[in-house]
């Protein structure tokens, strides 16, 4: 059983990354702007947000999640491929899902475009 303790570094640490987040995409969304080509911009975009916001429950605290990024890399480092395969599939879905919304996104601006 996690005490009260863990369970509030727990909320500091998404408090932490949720807002380090932002700031971090903030900035890649002001360097991204010197690439002229629309698609592209946006793509880096999706990807950063794929990969720095998807998570991944962890095996050892039930029902507490973490960055997949960080998960995956530190279990494959481990030698522990279950957790890292997990993480890597959840990855890999958020990716699908997000392509789905890259082309969406695209189709969308093409209409306004016109």
């Amino acid at each position: 059983m996690i005490d009260n303790d863990a369970q509030l570094a727990y909320g500091i640490f998404w408090a932490l990354y949720a807002v380090s987040f932002v700031i971090f995409f903030y900035m890649m969304s002001r360097l991204f702007r010197v690439l002229p080509i629309y698609g592209l911009r946006t793509l880096l975009q999706a990807a950063l947000v794929v990969l720095l916001l998807t998570p991944v429950e962890s095996a050892d605290v039930g029902g507490w999640w973490v960055p997949a990024w960080l998960y995956g890399g530190y279990e494959l480092i481990l030698g522990d491929v279950e957790a890292s395969g997990r993480a890597i599939m959840n990855l890999g879905i958020a990716s699908l899902v997000m392509l789905l919304v890259w082309l969406l996104d695209l189709v969308r601006y093409r209409l306004v475009k016109r």
